[in-house]
């Protein structure tokens, strides 16, 4: 049986962090965003999903 591909989404941090409330920049440190324009892919499950939803306003996200 072939095992199904997951998606991936690559999520660009576009906005900076700095004077946002705590619970969004642990949101984007968790991610894995450290600076301005770094880009990290990401397997979409719900958690990661739910993550890039609360800090849409920070980051650009494209599906692959």
């Amino acid at each position: 049986m072939a095992k199904k591909k997951k998606p991936v989404i690559r999520v660009t941090l576009v906005r900076s962090p700095i004077g946002r409330k705590p619970e969004q920049r642990a949101t984007v440190k968790a991610l894995g965003l450290r600076k301005m324009n770094s880009t990290v892919e990401r397997e979409a499950n719900d958690a990661i999903l739910g993550m890039v939803r609360s800090v849409s306003h920070l980051v650009k996200v494209e599906e692959l």
